[in-house]
């Protein structure tokens, strides 16, 4: 039997009359990399912001390894081993790119306000070996040489691998992409679907991302779940999601008669 990782059931979010996700049920097991899809509007960055703790669902629960997680503040889910990144790349615009990934980092860091304060031992071997870590994680994607530059200075893709790499600093189970593959040139999103699996089998994780690069979101998942006004109308392995005629209706407005 799957080891399933995150779940949800019934899951809505309402603001005022409008429903911007209508009981959604996913299942995502271990180490799969799996897809949310669908138009502009579709709902799918509301359902990220409810799995992850910005937004209070209206009905329905989010689990996580079978723990009810609904309604959790965002850092205790970031605490249980969920992290995410964001559609508009979020890196802290006067930090280098080292200090970027150790804020990442910071939730490793407990020797307290005390320690902290005092800079003791205890608190400086921790600050060490954060650093070493997050020096590890840059070397592993590249960006060992970029480590004291400005973030925002870096190149736009390796910009957004920065950010993913922020997320893995906090030593995540699950990870959130939120259209990773935006504002990317076509040889960066090639790069970029390597790089996606590599996360997943380097550090042991369960990725789940919203994309609208087709190529991208093809080429890198083993399951798919699609949303058209906050409902979703299919879900399934890649190939037959291609070939689904709700889905081709959603992405093309074509009906089944074939009439745009």
């Amino acid at each position: 039997m799957t080891d399933i990782v995150l779940s949800t059931k019934g899951l809505s979010m309402r603001f005022g009359g409008l429903t911007a996700v209508s009981d959604l049920n996913i299942s995502i097991g271990k180490n799969e990399i799996v897809g949310l899809i669908g138009p502009n509007g579709a709902g799918k960055t509301t359902a990220f912001n409810v799995i992850t703790g910005m937004y209070r669902p209206s009905a329905g629960q989010v689990f996580y390894r079978d723990k009810d997680i609904t309604g959790s503040k965002p850092h205790v889910i970031t605490e249980k081993g969920i992290a995410r990144t964001f559609q508009n790349i979020r890196l802290f615009r006067s930090m280098t790119v080292l200090e970027n990934v150790l804020v990442g980092c910071n939730l490793s860091i407990s020797s307290g306000l005390f320690s902290a304060t005092l800079n003791l031992p205890a608190y400086r071997k921790k600050e060490a070996a954060a650093r070493e870590f997050a020096m590890a994680l840059l070397d592993k994607v590249g960006l060992t040489e970029a480590a004291g530059k400005e973030a925002t200075s870096l190149p736009y893709g390796q910009q957004r691998r920065l950010e993913i790499v922020r997320a893995l600093a906090t030593h995540p189970a699950l990870l959130l992409l939120d259209e990773p593959a935006a504002g990317m040139n076509p040889q960066e999103s090639l790069e970029l679907m390597a790089f996606i699996h590599t996360l997943r089998d380097e550090f042991d994780l369960t990725i789940f991302l919203i994309e609208h690069h087709m190529q991208v979101v093809m080429g890198v998942c083993d399951h798919m779940y699609v949303l058209d006004y906050g409902i979703t109308i299919a879900h399934g392995d890649p190939a037959s999601i291609q070939k689904d005629p709700k889905v081709i209706e959603a992405y093309l407005g074509v009906d089944d008669a074939g009439n745009k």
